[in-house]
């Protein structure tokens, strides 16, 4: 089977976080089961481009053709992906476009059903009421009418939790619904620590840093904080914006009790695992997979009832549930304790092993697309 990923970005622009990481990942396992699997993209790494070449070339076993884009984040307009696409859509069995909302994405699934071939699209977050309500929501809903709701409406849709699908119900009505979670990419080889009990509770917020990730209500939580605790914050993001949270750090009298240490790529596991808890009190989130490689390594999460993760957290008791206000934050770092810290820490690990389990994912994967292809 010959399957075409379209995404804007791909490995290394690790700057998008978690759909880059989730499509590279799945590209790699396919290959490894023999599909054919190719992968269009452009050179888009936040406002500068990857040093690549444009010649189509081999990344961890996936054959990548990176095209140079005409415009920046979020729009990724590249005329070169779409000519290539329209010239050889026909010789894929199935074109599975990721993210929504980007001229790549919206004009390729425009082609590829022009040109007759089966589409599957993955949101990845980017098509909920959050998204249209959000940042430049007039021409969303206008794109949405006049285009978006016909593509989908003629697509195959998938989704990576029952929570992200619940929110797509009422938006979108495509030819059919598959629910698999991400591929996460899974520390090997890494050697968990017996972090020992300090006087502090050790909190992380681990992300990329906007506003859809709801780190100023974490800040406007820490003055409600009775117990004594530090917060490391992890990530990259727009520099006025990440001015704007530290001023409410500031304002509030918290900032002594933050750190701040940038964007963590290697480090990442280690990041997670030096912490007693991740929290992540997002607007909107249809997976999370943060979520799953903090538990990967024995650290349990605080996340906000609107994490596709939620759910999943709940049923196999590895963390906290919060709204997303100030108050609830506050109120669920107030009640952590430790005995449930630690029996998190010496559960979750083979709870992550068994429910993310490659060989098991990859499976379905193919399922889907082998369904989508026989109609």
């Amino acid at each position: 089977m010959k399957i075409l990923q379209v995404n804007a970005s791909y490995k290394p622009a690790y700057i998008y976080g978690g759909p880059t990481r989730s499509v590279s990942k799945l590209s790699e396992e396919l290959v490894k089961t023999g599909c054919s699997i190719t992968v269009f993209t452009t050179t888009a790494n936040g406002r500068q481009e990857l040093p690549v070449t444009t010649h189509p070339v081999i990344v961890d076993g996936v054959p990548v053709h990176y095209f140079k884009r005409i415009t920046k984040d979020h729009s990724h307009f590249s005329p070169s992906l779409l000519l290539a696409l329209w010239k050889q859509a026909k010789s894929f069995d199935v074109i599975h476009i990721h993210a929504w909302w980007n001229m790549v994405s919206v004009l390729s699934c425009l082609i590829a059903l022009r040109r007759g071939v089966p589409v599957i699209v993955s949101p990845r977050g980017t098509l909920s009421g959050y998204s249209f309500q959000n940042k430049n929501s007039f021409y969303k809903k206008l794109i949405h009418y006049l285009l978006g709701e016909k593509l989908l409406k003629n697509s195959c849709l998938h989704v990576t939790s029952v929570h992200e699908k619940s929110r797509l119900v009422d938006l979108i009505k495509p030819k059919s619904f598959f629910c698999i979670p991400n591929f996460i990419q899974l520390p090997v080889g890494y050697l968990i620590k017996n972090n020992e009990r300090t006087d502090q509770l050790k909190l992380l917020f681990l992300s990329r840093i906007e506003e859809k990730k709801g780190l100023d209500i974490l800040l406007r939580a820490l003055p409600e904080v009775t117990v004594p605790y530090h917060l490391t914050i992890a990530g990259d993001g727009e520099h006025a914006y990440i001015s704007y949270l530290k001023q409410i750090a500031e304002n509030n009298g918290s900032a002594s009790h933050i750190t701040w240490i940038g964007f963590q790529d290697e480090r990442k596991f280690e990041a997670l695992d030096s912490h007693d808890l991740l929290i992540l009190p997002s607007h909107d989130e249809n997976f999370g997979n943060v979520v799953i490689e903090s538990l990967s390594v024995g650290t349990a999460v605080l996340i906000s009832e609107q994490v596709g993760l939620a759910d999943y957290v709940t049923e196999n008791n590895l963390g906290w549930l919060c709204r997303t206000d100030p108050a609830s934050v506050a109120a669920e770092i107030n009640q952590v304790d430790y005995v449930r810290l630690i029996k998190i820490k010496e559960k979750s690990p083979s709870i992550i092993t068994r429910d993310f389990n490659e060989s098991n994912l990859v499976q379905k994967y193919v399922a889907m697309y082998n369904q989508i292809v026989s109609g």
